[in-house]
């Protein structure tokens, strides 16, 4: 199945990424399975010249993993994608599918882990391992300002990519860290099923995320 295009090529790891030894067993496991499915590194998706930046923890099976696009097709990607298209960082109808149409302006979605991990839970060795394929995205976006990290683990890498030691920029929920550059973290629980079903996270709970990341963006 061919995945939306990445917006920053240059910075994607290949498909067949040799990298961490469990995740391609896992792939390859995918694969035999679910020959059709993508099965492979996720591509950033978005806007190239975006103002907010999306980290986001890894692909889930059903969802990015098998269609090629960040969190298409996955109950997290419902609640994601319907915010973002409330305050107007999308345009066209989210459909589930790559070939939707779709499209974010001014915002860019990147995983922190490109490849699916068992059981949703990357290893600390598997998260050091792909960070360069965050901090390249990362320094290929001069115009983003604002980054949105989904839930702890999406927090702390991108809080080492982006100059914070996690230690001294705690998570929590609409906490806001600056960095050193000036820019801005601000963290959100992550969009899981899991999260939503328990009331961990709601959808207000959510929106006022985006909504301090726009206020942000014009530095209030």
């Amino acid at each position: 199945m061919p995945a939306a295009s990445s917006p920053l090529p240059h910075t994607e790891p290949p498909r067949d990424c040799p990298l961490c030894p469990r995740l391609v067993a896992f792939r390859e496991e995918c694969r035999r399975e679910h020959s059709a499915w993508w099965n492979s590194p996720v591509p950033a998706f978005g806007d190239p010249d975006a103002w907010l930046a999306v980290v986001g923890l890894a692909p889930g099976k059903h969802g990015a993993n098998r269609t090629g696009r960040a969190f298409t097709g996955d109950y997290a990607g419902e609640l994601l994608y319907a915010t973002l298209a409330k305050f107007g960082l999308a345009e066209g109808t989210y459909d589930r599918r790559p070939d939707d149409g779709f499209r974010l302006r001014g915002a860019i979605i990147v995983n922190g882990v490109r490849c699916l991990p068992p059981a949703n839970k990357p290893t600390p060795a598997e998260i050091r391992t792909c960070r360069p394929f965050l901090e390249a995205p990362v320094a290929a976006l001069p115009s983003v300002r604002v980054f949105v990290a989904l839930g702890q683990i999406a927090h702390d890498t991108a809080a080492r990519v982006l100059g914070l030691k996690p230690s001294r920029a705690k998570f929590g929920h609409l906490a806001e860290h600056l960095l050193p550059d000036g820019r801005v973290l601000v963290d959100s629980y992550h969009c899981s099923r899991y999260n939503q079903n328990t009331g961990a996270l709601t959808t207000p709970m959510f929106e006022a995320v985006f909504a301090r990341a726009l206020a942000l963006r014009g530095g209030g």
